[in-house]
């Protein structure tokens, strides 16, 4: 590390599911917001599942180097806003007590769609995930509501405030729908708690955008040759950043988080929509049409016209779904997108975009869709997404090739899928899974899907889009 690093500030938050994604995002924004204003939000991380993450850090005193890529070259800098990394299922009962320290009043999280143990069709929290059902049963839990709600508990017993609790993963009304998810745990143990939780906790919703590749064994390297020294935990990212944060913290207690470009608002709703829709959920679709025409990375399928002609209809299918936040072109973020995606030096991979679809597919695409369906507006693009997502988790590409499917319901969905013997029955049968698809959706889905499904598994992705775009130009 550098001999001149900086002292390091008190803690004052703790983020659980320490990933890639939060050190080249949200630690940096905190970093620059102490170095605008000053304040004790040093941060400690926890990892929820694997010791990686802290084993690589620990030897570097919890700083690491964050390099941005962009069109002109590689910037590196050293951040230093860790002050530790808990492993959760080592010692539960530290992570607890990181998190009902008095000085630490936000506790923030990235632990993915799947990791907040709920049905991403309804919304609420799946009682029978076998993480809450340990958490119901035991007091040292293992999910994320599982901790936040034990750590709650804690802070009303020591008649201690509670910590603001700051999701910063993509979901639509991300702050509201936790806060949902805690209550409901929080009721099942103890009524009064939940009550409590509902009066003085505070669950604001957040935007969060920067693209944040997974780090390579090549990266590493290439980092140690820039800047002449080892890193064994450096995250690589896009210059550009976005977060926009509901003013709506504890106390008022947070970090000068203005100071550090973070947009401030009262209703973050237009920005979710906005983002989840247009980036996120043009992200999946191109991850799957993409892998399945032999693409690795975004940046390689965009420069691909055939796919370069899909996403710019695929924003046109889209963006009559999306209210522009105040002063925001639609046109001209799409315009940005594609030239974030275009990026060379981004090699963000089309397989690490496509796992875990079961639970992005409803926040991404389909309530895009289920808006257009009600609009009466025609949207063959998005559905030859959610085919191309089907023909994807079947686990086998289209030359036979096997894939290796990263999802949450990967065995049921693939179990189901080779009891289909046709397109029409593989849609019918990924539609019945209620945990994906609401049945009134899916009914009115069935049709158009049906139609993409037969046109994908005949052509082919690359030949499918081919057509859409000569059809539908």
């Amino acid at each position: 590390m550098p001999a001149d690093h900086p002292a390091k500030p008190a803690t004052g938050i703790v983020h659980l599911g320490l990933g890639a994604f939060f050190r080249a995002f949200g630690c940096i924004y905190i970093a620059d917001a102490m170095a605008a204003s000053g304040g004790d939000w040093g941060i400690v991380g926890v990892s929820l599942r694997s010791p990686d993450t802290r084993d690589a850090l620990r030897g570097q005193d919890w700083g690491y180097t964050s390099v941005a890529l962009t069109a002109a070259g590689a910037v590196p800098r050293w951040i230093t806003v860790l002050n530790d990394v808990l492993v959760a299922p080592e010692d539960p009962a530290a992570v607890l007590a990181a998190m009902t320290d008095p000085k630490v009043k936000i506790v923030s999280l990235t632990v993915t769609e799947k990791g907040y143990c709920h049905n991403p069709a309804t919304g609420t929290l799946n009682r029978d995930h076998p993480d809450i059902q340990h958490d119901l049963a035991h007091a040292l839990p293992v999910s994320a509501p599982g901790f936040l709600v034990r750590a709650l508990q804690m802070r009303r017993a020591a008649g201690l405030p509670p910590f603001t609790v700051l999701t910063c993963d993509n979901l639509p009304e991300n702050g509201k729908l936790l806060r949902g998810l805690v209550l409901e745990l929080a009721r099942l143990l103890d009524a009064g708690l939940a009550d409590w939780i509902a009066a003085q906790g505070r669950f604001p919703s957040t935007m969060v955008d920067r693209i944040t590749p997974a780090t390579t064994p090549a990266d590493i390297a290439r980092v140690a040759d820039m800047t002449g020294r080892p890193d064994a935990a450096p995250v690589m990212h896009e210059a550009f950043a976005q977060w926009a944060v509901e003013d709506d913290f504890v106390n008022g207690a947070r970090p000068d988080l203005a100071a550090a470009g973070v947009e401030l608002v009262a209703n973050v709703t237009a920005h979710e929509h906005m983002k989840l829709r247009m980036l996120n959920g043009t992200h999946s679709a191109l991850a799957y049409t993409g892998y399945l025409a032999g693409h690795e990375t975004i940046a390689d399928t965009v420069a691909d016209p055939v796919f370069a002609a899909y996403v710019r209809r695929l924003w046109a299918e889209i963006m009559p779904a999306v209210t522009a936040p105040p002063n925001v072109s639609l046109s001209a973020y799409a315009d940005a997108l594609f030239d974030r995606y275009a990026n060379p030096n981004i090699r963000h991979r089309t397989w690490q975009i496509a796992m875990d679809g079961s639970q992005k597919l409803p926040q991404r695409i389909l309530g895009t869709l289920r808006e257009n369906l009600d609009a009466g507006r025609a949207a063959p693009g998005l559905f030859l997404a959610v085919a191309a997502w089907m023909r994807y988790v079947s686990g086998t590409d289209e030359a036979g090739k096997p894939i290796d499917v990263r999802d949450p319901l990967a065995t049921k969905m693939q179990a189901v899928l080779a009891a289909a013997p046709t397109p029409a029955a593989k849609a019918a049968a990924l539609l019945a899974l209620r945990e994906v698809f609401p049945a009134d959706l899916a009914d009115r889905m069935q049709p158009p899907l049906t139609r993409a499904a037969e046109t994908l598994w005949s052509m082919g992705s690359s030949a499918a889009i081919a057509a859409l775009n000569k059809a539908n130009p």
